[in-house]
């Protein structure tokens, strides 16, 4: 099984059906969806009580038991029940098979109750599939009622009133999955005026709108407009009886020999058009759902129809895409953390090295971010992601200091014994122990600069070990009657001459190293504007070839209806394409010419600041470098 794959080894319930009308989600179920990582192909099936919706999804998951099969009048299945198995044809995806508690069923008394399931059927599928007996007629399509209460049921925006969804499908069509009709025992001739038509040719015919005015046709019709209107994608099976009805009732023990040729034969043509052409559970912008994301869907529109609302996807979508970006942040984050300890051996031998690395790393996240990353609020995480991603940096910079200034400060102390010990034993309180000392001092320089390791730290921590060995070498200067007055003042301004070209070296080292970090900030900067673009680029493709694919059903639709005569449904249609195409690209543009804005102001923000900061450095640093007061009993030279 491939990574962040699961393999379910019976089916679980995920929506619980109380007697009291409530959906309850069941948690074992959910944990099993929370560990899907991999992108899932959801499909759901549909359809009167005891018509063998189970044994359909039975054979999807490759098995002949599973779901509950039932051998009585009476319904098995409550609720929805859930079937997670690797996919039979892609091993990057996980195919979900949801079964659901049959409609209709003469117990449960409430048919509020079969709205919210077939509802709930449709938001959570990318494939969805009904079931019924016999034939396709206009009691078939009645027993459909619930397809004409969806925009009762769905909505898509918060914003708009119900009026206005119910005027117009061609947003539903973009979120709704694709439909299948599963006809069975159909004995019937597939011949239509005598001539013989396919599967589709035949639903087709049924869903042929009937001519007039009337409130008996209005009604007729309402149902295959419905159907028309909210599932462009459709495909129709038909299966002859599988046996003999006294074998009907042992349906699952039975073996392939057993069952009639002519009910094999579709169902595994049924099972290969699922397996082959079944698409992912995508959200707006062409994002794969997740396990993990459907689990989060599930709670969103149960939470919706117990606390009485109507399940809005809008609503839901942005709830989902904040669950989602937060959680890419942390993986994100966790990632570069990851990486960096992997790759970096504190400490680096310079700056550039360290953040020569983080760039890496910090690629590798955002990546990572963006692969997971979805949504018209992705720049608001993105930014956070760059903020805690700068922090690490910083704290990764001072980590390599820190540890650059304990090594050397280790290595000085060390390498400093001798001197130490002579000064303590009075070995330099003698006529011409000043020089000597120097000398000595000299070596110990010598010595600590040809070792290896030392980081970045190394020219700041000799700064501040000769700081504080200052008292001890002036102490020795004084001390020393072989030097007269005026030679150890010269000394002395000597000494200061070579502290102040100390701090000018350190200054310069901390100007390039804050130029060095603000050309990483500026191309921190650059690379997550770009891979934004990207982003949004990929998903503005990706919407705009499902727009595409919604458009030429349309057409197809449109045509079919001005075959039909239907000349004002088609010139309604006409409207319902052109609002797709024009509302297509819309929010993607306005929000990358918004990008193209905002990156020359933040960048000139960020030199600006640093800028700033290295202008008081070199402020501080001239204060510091600034002549000092001559040694406690020497002369001032005379001008």
């Amino acid at each position: 099984m491939a990574p962040g794959g699961v393999c379910m080894a019976r089916p679980l319930c995920l929506i619980e059906n109380h007697p009291d009308g409530r959906l309850v989600l069941q948690e074992e179920a959910l944990g099993v969806l929370q560990r899907v990582r991999q992108p899932v192909v959801v499909v759901a099936i549909m359809g009167l009580y005891r018509t063998g919706k189970s044994y359909l999804m039975n054979r999807l998951a490759g098995e002949r038991k599973g779901f509950s099969l039932g051998s009585t009048v009476q319904g098995n299945t409550k609720g929805i029940w859930m079937w997670c198995r690797p996919h039979p044809c892609r091993s990057d995806q996980t195919l979900v098979l949801l079964d659901t508690e049959g409609l209709g069923d003469v117990g449960k008394g409430d048919t509020q109750n079969d709205a919210w399931i077939f509802a709930l059927a449709i938001l959570l599928s990318s494939t969805l599939v009904y079931n019924s007996m016999g034939t396709i007629d206009q009691n078939a399509l009645e027993q459909l009622h619930y397809v004409s209460e969806l925009t009762q049921r769905i909505r898509i925006t918060s914003s708009r009133d119900q009026s206005q969804e119910d005027e117009d499908s061609s947003e539903f069509v973009r979120y709704f999955p694709a439909f299948i009709w599963a006809v069975r025992d159909f004995t019937l001739e597939l011949e239509i005026d005598g001539c013989a038509v396919s599967d589709d040719g035949y639903l087709e015919n049924a869903l042929k709108l009937q001519k007039g005015d009337t409130e008996q046709i209005r009604r007729c019709n309402l149902p295959r407009l419905c159907i028309r209107k909210f599932f462009p994608s459709r495909k129709c099976f038909t299966f002859d009886r599988p046996t003999n009805r006294k074998n009907l009732r042992r349906l699952a023990e039975l073996e392939e020999e057993d069952l009639e040729e002519e009910f094999l034969k579709p169902v595994a043509r049924f099972c290969e058009h699922v397996w082959e052409t079944a698409k992912r559970k995508t959200v707006p912008g062409g994002q794969a759902v997740t396990g993990a994301m459907l689990a989060n869907l599930a709670k969103a529109y149960v939470g919706a129809i117990n606390g009485g609302e109507v399940p809005c996807l809008e609503n839901a979508f942005l709830a989902l895409a904040e669950i989602e970006n937060a959680a890419a942040v942390r993986e994100a984050l966790s990632r570069y953390e990851e990486e960096m300890q992997r790759r970096v051996a504190l400490p680096t031998g310079s700056v550039e090295e360290l953040l020569r690395t983080h760039a890496e790393c910090e690629r590798e996240a955002t990546g990572a971010f963006m692969a997971r990353a979805f949504g018209a609020n992705i720049k608001k995480f993105q930014d956070e992601l760059t903020h805690e991603l700068k922090l690490k940096k910083e704290e990764f910079c001072q980590r390599n200091e820190a540890v650059s200034f304990a090594r050397c400060t280790a290595a000085l102390e060390s390498l400093s014994q001798g001197l130490e010990s002579g000064v303590r034993a009075g070995r330099f309180s003698v006529p011409g122990g000043y020089r000597q000392f120097l000398e000595e001092r000299r070596q110990m320089e010598e010595r600590y600069r040809l070792l290896p390791n030392k980081g970045v730290q190394a020219d700041k921590a000799l700064e501040g070990f000769l700081k504080s060995k200052e008292t001890e070498a002036n102490s020795i200067l004084l001390a020393d009657m072989a030097l007269s007055e005026k030679e150890k003042q010269l000394e002395a301004q000597q000494v200061q001459t070579e502290a102040a070209r100390r701090q000018q070296e350190l200054m310069e080292q901390d100007q390039a190293r804050m130029k060095q970090l603000m050309e990483d900030q500026e191309r921190s900067h650059e690379e997550q504007f770009r891979l934004l673009r990207e982003k949004m680029e990929e998903e503005k493709e990706r919407t705009r070839e499902e727009t595409e694919r919604i458009v030429q059903l349309k057409l197809q639709e449109q045509k079919k209806l001005l075959e039909e005569g239907f000349y004002q449904k088609a010139k309604d249609m006409e409207d319902e394409i052109r609002k797709l195409k024009e509302n297509n690209n819309s929010i993607f543009e306005i929000c990358m010419a918004a990008l193209d804005k905002a990156l020359p102001y933040l960048n000139q923000g960020m030199q600006y600041y640093m800028l700033q900061h290295m202008a008081k450095t070199a402020s501080a640093s001239a204060a510091a470098s600034a002549p000092a007061e001559p040694p406690k009993g020497s002369v001032p030279a005379k001008k």
